[in-house]
């Protein structure tokens, strides 16, 4: 392609923080701040392809699903996944399309539904582990347990809640449309909330789970098929902390592939908040891409100049 191709996966934060209001108006807001900083990118020259999140977004469609199933059948989990790539990326290369003609800039951008296959023998299918919807009492959760045949667990003293595979990504489907749009100069939105999880038969075609794809595993994936230099996963943190919550508390700066999988061995970093991120980081640069980088939405063009955020980069003989 000639120059520098990142993709830019934000969690979502960037789009609707744990605090927020969660209304349109609140999500465009702070997707207008995340997105001036991806506009200055694409005008430094990178190639830039975006994944982000859906959390946020996917937990509230599946409410709105329950909250009406007596009146309209709610979806299966991959069509929520694929509704909220639509609803999200509409909203982000909308925010986007204006910062780039804010700037006088003609670029196109486009969105694509992305499908990422999973092994149907995935041990996640036996042991579903990611909650999503809404809570329930013990009662409402026995109750849907028995008549949807839902995983249900208590959720930290909060209530019950579905729980549902988390299987590892294995293959984005559109990934040469993806580099195709890149490559004619388009700014791509993709592998929104990890992708809509999918397995692929044995004659080939694709089919619809009910999973949910960990997000910065499938953009690693994403990344490393169309041959990204740099990965940087937006999260709610400016940088990585060995100790996290101890009074030794320290921020990771630059760590090579072999000190980011010995801190990673020492469990310094938990599965349910910084692991799957350093795991996919150390999976990127470990097939060949450049660096990942992980940092907060204020710090992205810093942490992408080197001033900022946590840096994972081959070891010295790999690079050399």
């Amino acid at each position: 392609m000639g120059r520098a191709m990142e993709l830019i996966a934000l969690g979502g934060n960037a789009i609707l923080p744990a605090n927020g209001l969660g209304t349109i108006d609140a999500q465009m807001e702070v997707a207008r701040r995340v997105m001036g900083d991806v506009a200055e990118r694409i005008a430094s020259g990178a190639g830039v392809i975006l994944s982000h999140g859906n959390g946020p977004i996917v937990g509230n469609i599946v409410l709105r699903n329950e909250a009406v199933r007596d009146r309209i059948p709610p979806m299966p989990l991959d069509v929520c996944g694929a509704d909220s790539q639509g609803g999200i990326g509409y909203m982000l290369q909308q925010v986007l399309q204006n910062e780039l003609v804010r700037r006088g800039m003609k670029r196109p951008v486009a969105s694509v539904v992305t499908q990422c296959v999973v092994d149907p023998d995935d041990p996640a299918f036996a042991d579903p582990t990611k909650p999503i919807g809404p809570f329930y009492t013990g009662e409402e959760a026995a109750k849907q347990a028995v008549e949807r045949g839902w995983d249900i667990v208590e959720d930290s003293g909060r209530g019950h809640r579905r729980v549902v595979p988390s299987p590892r990504p294995l293959e984005i489907v559109e990934s040469e449309a993806i580099l195709s749009l890149v490559e004619a100069g388009a700014v791509v939105i993709a592998a929104g909330g990890g992708g809509i999880p999918v397995v692929r038969r044995s004659d080939g075609s694709l089919e619809g789970v009910e999973a949910v794809i960990d997000k910065d595993r499938a953009s690693a994936v994403l990344a490393r098929q169309v041959g990204a230099d740099r990965l940087v996963i937006v999260t709610s943190v400016p940088e990585v902390l060995l100790d996290f919550g101890k009074a030794s508390a320290r921020p990771l700066r630059t760590v090579t592939l072999s000190e980011a999988k010995a801190h990673h061995a020492e469990g310094q970093f938990p599965p349910g908040s910084m692991g799957p991120k350093m795991e996919a980081a150390v999976e990127f640069v470990e097939s060949g891409g450049g660096e990942a980088l992980i940092t907060d939405p204020p710090g992205l063009l810093d942490a992408i100049a080197g001033k900022a955020g946590t840096r994972i980069v081959p070891d010295a003989e790999d690079a050399s």
